[in-house]
């Protein structure tokens, strides 16, 4: 299984580049929504990368991919700015999703 990249800098995707994860770099929600279509149709890719920033421009549509169970499997990674999520994320995540209060 592949990895892909659909990134809004070049800089995300230049590193990604050298470590073998092919990608692109799109800007408008236009841009972004047929090539998920495109990776959605390939066998070979397992798991779509996605900055923040494109994550943002597409929040629907990445929800509805990821409750479809089927690959790829999609994750967040923070852009060369950071993340911009707080430090108490996934403890809050937890929370909301199941009830428990973690401390």
């Amino acid at each position: 299984m592949k990895f892909f990249l659909i990134s809004d800098n070049i800089d995300t995707q230049i590193g990604m580049r050298l470590s073998g994860i092919d990608g692109v770099v799109l800007h408008t929600k236009a841009e972004i929504l047929p090539i998920i279509e495109e990776i959605r149709k390939k066998k070979d890719v397992g798991i779509l990368l996605v900055t923040q920033k494109i994550s943002e421009l597409i929040p629907e549509e990445l929800d509805n991919l990821r409750r479809s169970r089927t690959l790829p499997i999609v994750t967040v990674i923070p852009d060369r700015h950071g993340s911009t999520r707080s430090k108490d994320f996934i403890t809050r995540y937890v929370q909301e999703a199941i009830g428990v209060k973690l401390k």
